[in-house]
């Protein structure tokens, strides 16, 4: 384990997340609050330290599979620790570990809280909580990656850690060049909707805030409706732009290439859109006798799919109170997620493809033992790696949701309550049904629940293995 190195990296966290800080201090300068001086003395602490930190380069700055994925699951946990500490000290959520809770699922896109009333918090507070969604979006490496020439060619096991996904493609042969390519990405669609909600007449703040949330698919509103009391065109525009921001980069990087050929053939891509559009449709008729007409009906249910799906967890609407259909189909949703290679989170719609495609092979097996069949999407060969790795991949998903709704089943909640509560930290959504649904929050939950939770969140985000890896013991054995 090259431990020099990890340490050397996550100094670079922390002093990007330091410029991070002074974002909302400049927040609470405009808004005249004195959280502005605490956001100020953060970032000076996490500066000075992050500088300490990378003095001294360590010689050997090679990293392999392992130190890769340990680098960035420390990396966001540092990262989430050091971001709770604004909370704690402006007294806006005086309980660390509920800090704590709010901040991961700010920096995983969750949109999880434990806040009943959003709109106590300061500006500068309700901005760095937003603000973290952006961060986590795309992922802090590959914006570090993006800056940074740091180490080479290995960079590439970085990245793996923390794209989401089952297989991580270049798009250049240099992985920086992808990283700025994926950044100026997301930075454009982030200022299209800042344009696009601007022209709609929504305040500024409301604007940057929400974009943050929907560009990074979080969903921590600024108020407790949510969405609720926004205008029907407002609520139009985040649902186009939380649909496109579970579209899978590469489909963006083949259009802005003029590779629209590539572009159209990727399957995941039309499955995606295939589900959305199936799903509306049965929300739209299930849903048809609770609204005032087919229009109203329709835009809820695009919303609610979109938002659910991409794995936001914005709402207009209590989705709670709709028929158990369409219940069903929002906590089938909640599992599906986005696609690979967005900011989106869940079980991913490629890796389904995968599952479904093998199973086809196997059945197809049976009846002809000895033809040559293989797995293609999007014409192309998948490889017998990226195969058992959705494969492990589902077996590990499995087991820790499972456990996990075990374990949280202590605090004596009800069913409905714990499974989707596993469901929407573990695939990064938000909010689920009953006791944590989009009324409600997940404050009453224990300190030992919330540790289960924020462990799911972290292990959602980076797509199991980083946070396994993390705790195995193995991984910290010296090698003979």
């Amino acid at each position: 384990m090259n431990y020099f190195m990890i340490i050397y990296i996550l100094g670079h966290l922390l002093r990007f997340e330091a410029i991070f800080l002074f974002l909302p201090m400049i927040t609470g300068v405009i808004y005249d609050e004195i959280d502005a001086s605490i956001y100020m003395l953060l970032a000076f602490v996490a500066f000075v330290i992050g500088t300490v930190l990378t003095l001294k380069p360590p010689k050997n700055r090679q990293l392999f599979t392992k130190e890769g994925f340990v680098t960035v699951a420390l990396g966001w946990i540092v990262l989430s620790m050091y971001g709770a500490l604004p909370f704690v000290l402006t007294g806006d959520i005086p309980s660390y570990i509920d800090a704590l809770f709010e901040t991961i699922s700010g920096f995983t896109t969750t949109g999880a809280s434990i806040l009943s009333d959003v709109e106590a918090l300061s500006h500068a507070n309700l901005f760095w909580r937003s603000f973290t969604h952006w961060i986590g979006g795309m992922g802090v490496f590959v914006f570090i990656l993006a800056i940074l020439p740091m180490i080479g060619g290995s960079t590439m096991y970085l990245m793996k850690a923390e794209s989401p996904g089952p297989s991580v493609d270049k798009f250049v042969p240099r992985v920086k060049d992808t990283a700025k390519i994926l950044y100026t990405l997301y930075v454009g669609i982030t200022l299209l909707q800042i344009v696009c909600l601007l022209l709609a007449k929504m305040p500024l703040f409301d604007t940057l805030t929400l974009t943050f949330g929907t560009v990074g698919t979080g969903g921590f509103g600024v108020k407790n409706s949510s969405l609720g009391d926004y205008t029907s065109l407002q609520q139009n525009i985040i649902t186009f732009f939380m649909i496109a921001s579970g579209v899978n980069y590469s489909a963006y990087f083949f259009i802005i290439s003029k590779n629209f050929k590539d572009a159209f053939k990727m399957e995941e891509v039309r499955w995606y859109f295939g589900i959305i559009l199936a799903a509306v449709a049965i929300l739209t008729f299930n849903t048809m006798h609770l609204y005032s007409g087919f229009g109203e009906t329709l835009k809820h249910a695009f919303f609610q799919v979109a938002s659910i799906i991409t794995t936001t967890g914005y709402s207009t609407t209590d989705f709670d109170l709709w028929p158990e259909l369409s219940k069903t189909v929002i906590v089938l949703l909640m599992i599906i997620g986005a696609c690979a290679g967005s900011t989106g989170g869940g079980f991913k719609v490629s890796r389904i493809m995968i599952l479904l495609k093998t199973v086809k092979k196997e059945l197809s097996l049976m009846m002809h033992p000895r033809q040559i069949k293989k797995i293609r999407m999007d014409g192309r060969i998948v490889k017998h790696e990226v195969v058992r790795a959705a494969n492990v991949f589902t077996m590990i998903y499995f087991t820790m949701f499972f456990v996990s709704t075990l374990l949280i089943s202590i605090d004596n909640f009800d069913f409905t309550t714990n499974f989707t509560a596993v469901a929407a930290t573990l695939n990064n959504i938000g909010p689920g049904l009953a006791k944590v649904g989009p009324t409600c929050n997940f404050g009453s939950y224990s300190i030992f629940s919330k540790f289960i939770l924020m462990f799911n969140m972290l292990a959602g985000r980076l797509e199991l293995f980083p946070m396994i890896l993390l705790i195995m013991p193995n991984t910290w054995k010296r090698n003979k």
